[in-house]
């Protein structure tokens, strides 16, 4: 066959002509490539957005004052176990129905004591070496080597060896502790040296939301940082009759006791003291001492070795809506006196059981933990204005303080076991009274389950001795407190109760109509 071609039209030759450049164009492109120029691309994706303050300013200025504390001793001090323990301090000797051993139960914060099989941890006999039983963290105060750590991190410890951030490792002595408030002061052996150290902060500025910095030694690793919030303030976990702690977020882990939690400025805001963790790691709840309850206690273990706290010799409990009620105070706060002890300075005072404190020295009381903490920060021998609400109205009583004593014995109220001759019926309340054997109170001898006395815990056996402050050998006196508080529109009447030795408060409805 004879080959034959059409014609191309003028189009289609520009059309070719363009496919061709094309080609051309591409293979020059690859060649330039593979050649080593440099094709020209779109820019990088930058974002120009604000950046958010990092804290590592703050790091590089005090993390020189901060340290990790070795423990070592020749007696191994009692192991806490595992499933008890709040940073090292056990509770395994409290009842099982404590509320402390529950909570700690339940949440398990762990400590920083060395833990091990109980074959580990024994000492082996005649052997005196000292042994490694804690580590924590700590953190200068002063040039010349005052350090604070936590009570629990020293505690049975002999050898202490504090290492700094360099790397540089000193011998330091105990200067003192303070178990009620978990604080201990170290100083380092004299060797020329001058440390870096921080200050505490004004921690009445510190507020919920507030970035802290925790520096510390978790797990034995030094220097670490962790960053968080201020989470809550005034916690009261349970630990001691102080307790005021700030809560914070940042990570903080076995290890950390004893460390600092700075603020924005390198102040120091609370040292960290607890934590709550079902697994023993965190969980971003954690515990610091106030810097304003360090700061005081101390100063007073760098200058005598011990806190001494003042002591008003007082059983007390809260107030809540009824009592006050009863007793008609506009609000519950305060405490409320169950008990005066015998050779206690506010007795012999005046002050007596069924006062509710209100002030001291011009401070309100808030609650009894608040007064427990106003006390103790006043100096024994101390003259102080105490501010109650009794029969009322508000009277002020002038206390000497005495000193706060290691452990105090209550004053045991005589029982009888004989039965009562005679019984009287309070209907209203559900109650069966006898006068006790020595004209002070009356016994009560049965409750009715229904009765509101049932449902505030009255039951057969508790002595009554007063009613709204005013003392009752029989049932017209009960009868006449209630009668009064009707009168003054009241709709409750505080009763003091005793039971096995102990005093308290409960409210009894005043019958309507």
């Amino acid at each position: 066959m004879t080959n034959s071609s059409k014609p191309i039209s003028s189009g289609r030759k520009r059309l070719l002509a363009a496919v061709a450049s094309v080609a051309i164009a591409g293979a020059a492109g690859f060649s330039a490539v593979t050649s080593g120029t440099v094709p020209v691309f779109a820019e990088a994706v930058k974002v120009e957005a604000p950046q958010a303050p990092g804290f590592a300013d703050v790091v590089e200025r005090v993390s020189p004052a901060v340290v990790s504390v070795r423990v070592k001793a020749k007696i191994e001090p009692a192991s806490s176990g595992p499933d008890v323990q709040m940073f090292g301090r056990g509770f395994e000797d409290l009842p099982d129905d404590h509320p402390m051993k529950r909570f700690f139960k339940e949440f398990r914060g762990w400590g920083d004591q060395q833990q091990g099989p109980r074959s580990e941890r024994r000492q082996r006999r005649g052997d005196d070496a000292p042994r490694p039983v804690a580590q924590g963290s700590g953190f200068f105060i002063s040039e010349d080597g005052y350090l604070v750590t936590n009570n629990h991190v020293v505690e049975g410890g002999a050898l202490f060896t504090i290492v700094t951030d360099s790397g540089k490792e000193y011998d330091a002595k105990l200067v003192g502790t303070d178990p009620r408030t978990d604080l201990a002061v170290l100083k380092a052996e004299p060797d020329g040296s001058k440390f870096t150290y921080v200050d505490f902060a004004d921690d009445a500025k510190v507020r919920v939301g507030d970035w802290v910095v925790a520096v510390g030694n978790p797990f034995g690793l030094g220097g670490t940082v962790t960053a968080g919030i201020v989470s809550a303030r005034g916690r009261d976990i349970g630990a001691g009759p102080y307790d005021d702690f700030l809560q914070i977020d940042a990570a903080v882990n076995r290890g950390n006791s004893g460390g600092p939690a700075f603020n924005l400025n390198g102040e120091v805001v609370g040292v960290n003291t607890a934590i709550f963790s079902p697994s023993g790691g965190n969980v971003g709840i954690a515990f610091a001492i106030p810097a304003s309850t360090a700061r005081q206690v101390v100063q007073d273990l760098i200058k005598d070795g011990a806190v001494q706290r003042g002591w008003l010799g007082v059983e007390i409990q809260p107030v809540t809506p009824e009592i006050a009620d009863s007793l008609g105070l506009n609000n519950e706060k305060g405490a409320l006196v169950s008990n005066a002890q015998d050779d206690g300075p506010a007795k012999k005072a005046g002050v007596a059981a069924g006062d509710i404190i209100t002030a001291v020295d011009g401070k309100d009381v808030a609650s009894p933990k608040e007064l427990a903490r106003l006390i103790a920060a006043i100096a024994p021998g101390r003259s102080v204005d105490v501010t109650v609400w009794r029969g009322g109205k508000a009277e002020t009583v002038k206390v000497d303080l005495g000193e706060l004593p290691g452990a105090e014995k209550q004053a045991a109220l005589q029982g009888n076991d004989e039965a009562p001759a005679q019984t009287d019926q309070l209907g209203d309340l559900g109650l069966t009274i006898t006068p006790s054997d020595d004209g002070k109170g009356v016994v009560v001898t049965d409750v009715d389950p229904g009765s509101d006395a049932a449902d505030r815990g009255l039951q057969a056996g508790d002595v009554i001795t007063n009613v709204n402050s005013k003392p009752v050998s029989g049932v017209s006196d009960i009868e006449q407190a209630m009668e009064d508080a009707a009168k003054a529109g009241r709709g409750a009447v505080l009763v003091q109760v005793t039971r096995d030795d102990a005093s308290r408060f409960v409210t009894l409805p005043v019958a309507k109509g």
